[in-house]
Formats: structure tokens, sequence, C-alpha cells
């Protein structure tokens, strides 16, 4: 063990112990128990990231000060909350998870509204409900709701803060986890440190990149790549009022923060932990790729944005142990994977899996997927795939260029392709989706889309021939409960963007509105509908169905995942494997009939029968070849008798 640490550790501890008198003798203990084992790889980690600094060691005695600060706040139910999950470390992973994302004002108007629609996610099966950022944000334009000017403060037209901690609290009796957004990337033009920058303090300035010179910014800009070209290009924009250079990677009004000031990861810290304290289970790391900057490099993934989110995840078990991460990294796949680990987060976005179930309903072949699912689903056991098919945001197609060419296909030509069939531009396409960013340099852009119009509903409702019309209903709904089936079953902790188990189709009305028409995302995130049309009936009942056929089998859960090769190249297939129970998961993703060799179905031990869980039916499995009809998904699980 680092002598330095702990010797930095006897230095603080005495200046941290008189803080924690209020407390009973349980939690006194609980805190130094936490932070004697921690504080030695947690003083690590800052001394790679400022032990360079003069003030190290006081920048390091105030972030603890913090820690016991924020542990002294947090009420005695989130306490026993920590207690639970130190017993259950593996709670995100069982089956009873299901998730759900949605904005408060779309789904109920406001906190008020929102709580009184409670009973729709348990009905529907929700335990993990993602709230989309509902802080404080500037009115014009607020990447809707990524820029946040206040992170202590519910934006007003929805409520207040202490609607939402009471809320946290519903949430929590009901099973249900709560989750926010943590967006420490970035903060919005109008935030405090902002204003005061502008006002000229220095010691504001500092806490973001501004630079006097534009040669300083332009040094960086020249290897950073344009995240939002059709925006602007560059990763700076000039602000009159301090009179220089700020870095807004994403959008003019988010000013980046810098870490390499201590300052900013001591008062961030403080931000993650009153969300802790107001009743947050899960944080979503925003844009956790682009929060550590170095000269030369495309400042995404760099080691040290690890040991800054290392520094993070060891803050929050120390003062709010209960407290999850989830990891938001739309990067290449090998980069993805980097983030997920108990010491950074536990729970991440499963970008490729999302964007190759779409790839493959394009192009009718699963082979890219089924092989990039073989190289890259498996991660360490003590985490979790987040698995979704839709999301707030866009669609890019992250899949790795070396799997496409592995299997003869140009990757960039690829995307090309599947931009135009999900914008309804190539022949055939059953899609109807929107273009987002769009850059004419080099021809790439993302999709947006509800899942129903991405999949073919919207299209159906455009057919004049009733037989059409049916028919082209009749796959969409297909296509969609396929998806849904292969999220709820694969392995992980899947999310519903609510309105998609309803079907609902994009919402055009967002070129209208101010702040929202040049974001084309906005045509997916649409009101939720109460009424309902016979379409949304017949997919939330399906995948109502699934939901619960998932939790009443912890192997769905907890279960190993095996992607099976030798069915077809119409056919995703793979196995989960537990201690009570054995599924075998086979979905033809083509419009097409597809058949399975039999002799796949006894190697993975099914013979002489099996039952799908989905049907209840049962299934003759000594025969040569086993048909699929179009979209048609089996739950199988070996034996004479389901129950």
């Amino acid at each position: 063990m680092n002598k330095e640490a702990l010797k930095a550790q006897a230095l603080i501890w005495p200046s941290i112990e008189p803080l924690l008198t209020s407390l009973d003798p349980l939690e006194q203990k609980e805190f130094h128990d936490r932070f004697s084992a921690l504080f030695p790889s947690f003083f690590d980690n800052l001394r790679h990231l400022y032990g360079h600094r003069w003030d190290f060691f006081y920048q390091v005695q105030s972030l603890t000060t913090a820690l016991a600060e924020a542990w002294v706040n947090r009420n005695r139910d989130l306490k026993a909350l920590d207690r639970a999950r130190n017993q259950d470390s593996q709670w995100f992973r069982r089956e009873s998870m299901v998730g759900a994302m949605v904005y408060v004002d779309l789904f109920a108007k406001d906190l008020t509204g929102f709580r009184k629609k409670l009973a729709y996610f348990e009905e529907l099966g929700v335990t993990y409900l993602h709230l989309m950022p509902l802080f404080l944000a500037p009115e014009k334009e607020s990447d809707g709701g990524y820029a946040v000017s206040d992170y202590r403060q519910v934006n007003p037209s929805l409520g207040t803060t202490q609607e939402l901690r009471t809320l946290a609290t519903e949430l929590r009796a009901k099973g249900i986890s709560l989750v926010l957004d943590f967006i420490f990337n970035h903060t919005s033009n109008e935030h405090t440190w902002a204003q005061e920058a502008k006002a000229g303090k220095e010691e504001y300035r500092d806490y973001y990149w501004i630079f006097a010179d534009k040669a300083d910014a332009d040094a960086y800009n020249r290897t950073l790549r344009d995240i939002f070209p059709d925006a602007r290009p560059g990763s700076f924009s000039y602000v009159p009022e301090v009179d220089g250079w700020v870095w807004t990677t994403f959008n003019t009004y988010q000013w980046d923060l810098n870490y390499q000031n201590p300052a900013v990861f001591i008062a961030m810290v403080k931000e993650m932990l009153f969300l802790a304290n107001l009743g947050a289970e899960v944080l979503r790391l925003d844009a956790l790729a682009f929060c550590w900057k170095e000269l030369g490099t495309s400042c995404e993934n760099l080691p040290k944005a690890h040991t800054l989110i290392q520094s993070f995840r060891a803050a929050a078990a120390i003062a709010a142990p209960a407290l999850a991460f989830k990891s938001e990294a739309i990067v290449h796949p090998d980069e993805v994977v980097k983030y997920i680990d108990k010491t950074e987060c536990e729970i991440s976005y499963n970008p490729l899996l999302m964007a190759l179930l779409w790839e493959t309903l394009a192009t009718r072949n699963t082979d890219l997927l089924r092989v990039s699912m073989q190289k890259r689903f498996t991660i360490p056991g003590d985490t979790a795939w987040v698995n979704y098919i839709r999301c707030h945001d866009d669609i890019g197609w992250t899949f790795a260029d070396e799997d496409a060419w592995e299997l003869g296909i140009n990757p960039q030509g690829h995307r090309r392709f599947l931009n135009d069939f999900y914008i309804g531009e190539f022949p055939g396409s059953f899609s109807r989706g929107v273009p987002f960013q769009y850059n004419p340099l080099t021809g790439d852009c993302r999709v947006s889309g509800t899942a129903a119009s991405l999949a073919g509903l919207e299209k159906s409702l455009t057919l004049e021939e009733p037989r059409a019309k049916k028919v082209e209903e009749e796959m969409a709904i297909a296509r969609l409960l396929a998806l849904h089936g292969i999220i709820l079953a694969i392995g992980g902790l899947p999310v519903l963007y609510l309105g998609d188990e309803n079907g609902q189709i994009n919402d055009y009305t967002y070129a209208r509105e101010p702040g929202k028409s040049k974001d084309s995302r906005w045509v997916h995130r649409p009101a939720f509908e109460w009424t309902k049309k016979s379409w949304n009936t017949r997919v939330r009942e399906g995948i109502q169905k699934m939901i619960t056929l998932r939790k009443a089998y912890p192997t769905l859960g907890t279960g190993g995942t095996q992607i099976v090769d030798g069915c077809s190249n119409q056919v995703f297939a793979f196995v989960r494997d537990g201690e009570r129970r054995r599924f075998f998961v086979i979905t033809n993703m083509t419009d097409r009939p597809a058949s399975i060799p039999g002799n796949e179905l006894r190697l993975q031990g099914f013979y002489p029968r099996a039952w799908d869980a989905l049907t209840g039916e049962k299934v003759t499995c000594d025969q040569d070849s086993l048909t699929l009809a179009p979209y048609q998904q089996l739950w199988l699980v070996p034996g004479e008798n389901f129950t």
C-alpha cells in the first residue's frame, strides 16, 4: 500500500472525524471503514491528475471534507439503501430490472402530473426510470436539457427540487430506481460559474477552457473532430463577454469544463453527491469520453479521462455507496468497453447492439450483428450492458470498421447505405427516419426517428390499398416485437424509450417550435399518447408479455449469454444459461421465412422437444429443420413440460 497515501490519510482524518459527531456510531463506523479502504487508491488517482500542483494536499483535504459533509446530510432511508446494495451488489443485473427513459413534460407536463401517473410504470413493469434532464437550462436552446444552468434547481416549468426529492422517495417505495443525468463535461453559458467568468473573475475563467488568442484554440482544434458539423465547424466559439475563445464541443451555449483545475473536480463532486442525496440511484455520465483535454490529441477517451471517472467513482463509493454509474460513450466499440468496470461504470449503454439491430433489419443479414456480438458482448460479470433499440438521441452507425472488413463490407459505403435506407431514400425502404447533422464534406449523417417510424409503421399509414397497408403494418409490428424481445432476453438491463412500447410514430411539429426546429432529434421525442390506436395496443401487449416472462426467470437476468453460430444468416440466436433454466432465443430478422438446422437445436441441448415460452406451444426438435415465419421469435426452453 502506498506510504504517501497512508501518510496523507493519517493527516486528513483528524480534520474529518469531528464532522461526523452528529451521526450514530454505526454511521460513523461505516464512513470510516469505507474511507480507510478506498482512500489510498483514491489518493493515487488524484495525485496522477493534480499531484504536480503546489496546493494538491489542500485540495485533497477540501475534497474529503465535502465527502464527509455529504454523508452527514444523506438521509437514513438512503443509508439503508446503501447497506442493501452492499449485500446485493449485482442488483442491476437481476431479471426484475426493466428500464424506461422519458421526458417529464412530454409524459405528464410536470412533476405533479408525473407523480399521478406512477401506476403506468408499475403496470408496465418498470423498475429503473431515467428522467431525461429536468434541471434549470436556457429557455431558447438547451440541447434537450443537456445545457445545465443549475444542478440543484429543477426547471420551474416542471416543478421544484423538493417535488423531485419526493418523487424519488415514492419511486423507491415502489421498487423503482431513479436515474438522472450527470452532465459533467460542460455547463450552460448561463450557469453561475459562466456568469462569473463573463464578469471577469479569473477564478471562474479557469473553470472553463478560455483562450484569449485564437491561435491557442486553433492548436487544439486541429486534432479534434466536428461533433455537430451541420450546426458549426470546430469546437470553439468566440464569446465577446470574455473576449476569448471558449471550448464548446457540442453547442455554443455549452461550455466545456476544465478538469485540469482541481477546483472544478471538487465542485462537480459536490453536485454529484447532491443528486445522490436527492435520491438518484444511477447517474448517467453524459459525454464522458470528452471530459479530459490534452493538446495534440483527439481529446476523446484519453487515459486521464478514465482516471477522472475512477475518481468520481471513488468519491461516490465513500459518500453514497448505493450510487451506480452508467456510461454514455458513443465511440468505437473497443473504447466503449474500457469504461465498463466496477472502478468506473458498472453499467453502460450498448450502442453497438442498438445500431446493429437496425443494420440487420435493413440488410436482411445477421452476419455483422453475430460476428460483432461474439467478439464484443462479453463484459466483466459484475457489470451489465444497458440494451436499447432507441433513446432520446440519434442513431449513429458505431460498428467497428474491422468487423465490417472481415465480412467483405466497405464500412464507409455501408454507413451511407444505412443512412439512405433509414431516411427512406433507398428503394424498397420501410423506414421514415430523418437525417441528423448531415456533413456535406463527407456525406455522413446520423438518423432520427421513433422505433415505429423506423420499423415501418409510419409508412403503412400512408398506403391506400387495404391489403398492402395491412401487410406493412403487420411487418412493422413484428419488427418492433422482435427488437424488443432481443433486448429483453439477451442479458443486461433492457431500457425502453417511452412511447416506443406503444408504437408511436414521428412528430414533425418540432419544426415549428423555437429552439427545436434545427434539431431533428425532436422528431422522435413526441408527447406521450394516452389515446390508443389499434396498433398501439398490439405493440404494448406484445412487449408487456415479454417483460412479464423475463421477470419470471432469473436466467434472463444473471445467466450467461452465448451468441450462436450455425443457424442462418437470416437468424440471430443466443443461449441464456442459468441454474434452473436454459433459454434458446432465435429470431428471424428478415421479411422472408427462415430455416435453421434441427441439429443446431440438438447441439444446444434441445431434444426431443422444447417449448416456446412466448406462446406456450410445443416445438419438435427431432426434425431436419425448423422454419420461422418473417420476424418470428422463439424463446425455447427444453423439456416435456414448460412451467
